[in-house]
């Protein structure tokens, strides 16, 4: 940090290091930087309820577009599929001109596969808007989430797992909305309407994005643009700041963009061992989750009956456990550090899947229930966040969506695989078999946490400040 800090009145940023260091001084987040921070995080709302809004009225949809069981897979699958691709598009692109405009873009992307979507009549137009939700998804989620690193002080990095808490909440409205337009009697086009509704909180959050987002102060700084860094600082967060001369060398190195040939540097040395624990948790931790997807509906369904509200209450219960934990993990995130929470989470998922696929069918229907309960919550409040989060506080600025979307483009592959996956060892082996040998999933990721000792959270380090090299693209000594 530069020695200007001293004064209490003026600050002098030079550098992006001199902005994250005067970011780190705060303890909290209050007033406008606080209210700045809740809406970059609204987009995870956005793209939670959107995934969501297909599935709350996937079985009318089927029966109304005739899909067949291939149709249906393609679709479910279809937005984390296609953020394989837009996830590190996503990182590259915000990597080269900003956060917040890619932002802005995706809501108007996410509102018109959302119409699309909603209006289609045959397999060829869902699978069209599907499509373009997936690429808003991926982009959008590598970017926010890098935002939401730079935004925060380094005493409230744990914070960045509240995403996990909006994810359920998100699925959950979704699905409240779904039963009240369900009293409406619309019938079997109550799939459109949930689609349709994404639409609106697209645009909604668009014009509030718009008006209220702040570009990240330390992106600014990390392209020479000090002037701009300085403002979004007094914006945000109100600090008497001024800009300095630019260091030796600095106008240089900022005047090179960024691009897909510079993901090397992710897996070199300082990165390799954080890249490597952000995207084994990204991808295990996807994988578990999409695949007991699968199984839950059955408890829901005996729980709570056939019917469609009964069955969509009994969702609405699993998931209001996923907000409690996801919640939870900004708290165990703090305490514990985002490794251990993962660790603990790991352990208790893994012992959850062998009971569940030793026992399944054998216990009463309430003590099943109570199995896949375990699941969620510690799932939600341990490795669900963390791999995004450790990802998005892992790097500096100028690579950081570089990261997040290498992370981001893995823990997709984990969805696709557990959505794809699962049914077929359910077809070959049944449900109780497939959920002990994805046990195997939660293992692998306990075993990633006990050998890579990285935690973000307890590091003590300017990310700023490390030293790399783009230019050479040379191992730099950790």
């Amino acid at each position: 940090m530069n020695d200007s800090l001293a004064n209490p009145r003026t600050v002098v940023i030079r550098n992006a290091g001199d902005a994250a260091d005067l970011i780190d001084t705060l303890k909290s987040l209050s007033g406008r930087a606080n209210w700045i921070w809740f809406l970059a995080l609204a987009g995870l709302f956005l793209d939670a309820y959107s995934n969501a809004a297909l599935g709350a009225g996937l079985s009318p949809m089927v029966k109304q577009l005739d899909l067949s069981p291939t149709q249906v897979g393609v679709l479910t699958a279809m937005a984390p599929a296609i953020a394989i691709i837009s996830n590190p598009f996503g990182g590259w692109l915000a990597a080269r001109i900003g956060r917040i405009k890619p932002l802005m873009i995706t809501k108007v992307v996410f509102a018109l596969g959302a119409l699309l979507t909603a209006a289609g009549s045959d397999f060829q137009t869902v699978f069209a808007g599907r499509a373009l939700v997936g690429i808003a998804y991926g982009i959008d989620f590598a970017v926010a989430m890098a935002l939401l690193a730079e935004y925060t002080p380094a005493s409230l990095k744990g914070r960045l797992n509240f995403w996990q808490g909006v994810w359920y909440t998100a699925t959950t409205i979704n699905l409240l909305l779904t039963l009240v337009f369900y009293k409406f009697d619309v019938g079997a086009d109550i799939w459109r309407w949930s689609v349709g509704s994404s639409a609106a909180f697209a645009l909604v959050l668009l014009v509030l994005q718009l008006s209220f987002l702040v570009e990240s102060p330390t992106w600014l700084a990390s392209k020479g643009r000090l002037r701009e860094s300085v403002a979004s600082l007094r914006r945000m967060y109100g600090f008497a700041v001024q800009e300095g001369p630019q260091e030796t060398g600095q106008a240089a190195a900022a005047a090179r963009q960024v691009g897909f040939r510079d993901a090397g540097v992710l897996f070199r040395k300082p990165y390799l061992p954080r890249t490597m624990l952000s995207t084994v948790i990204s991808l295990t931790q996807a994988m578990q989750y999409f695949a007991v997807g699968w199984y839950l509906p059955v408890i829901s369904l005996e729980l709570f009956g056939k019917e469609f509200e009964k069955a969509t209450m009994g969702s609405m219960a699993f998931n209001a456990v996923g907000i409690v934990g996801g919640c939870l993990s900004a708290y165990f995130g703090r305490r514990l550090g985002l490794r251990i929470s993962s660790m603990a989470g790991y352990a208790v998922v893994f012992v959850a899947l062998l009971v569940m696929g030793a026992t399944f069918k054998e216990l009463p229907v309430g003590l099943a229930a109570l199995l896949p309960v375990l699941f969620i919550f510690f799932h939600s409040a341990g490795p669900g966040p963390n791999g995004k989060s450790i990802a998005a506080l892992s790097y500096r600025s100028d690579i950081r969506t570089l990261g997040t979307g290498v992370t981001g483009m893995l823990g997709s592959l984990g969805s696709v695989a557990g959505l794809y996956l699962f049914p077929q060892l359910q077809a070959g082996i049944g449900v109780g078999n497939s959920l002990m040998v994805l046990a195997v999933v939660p293992l692998i990721g306990l075993l990633a946490c006990m050998a890579i000792k990285w935690d973000p959270t307890r590091a003590v380090v300017n990310l700023e400040e490390e030293t790399i090299s783009l230019q050479e693209r040379k191992p730099v000594p950790a």
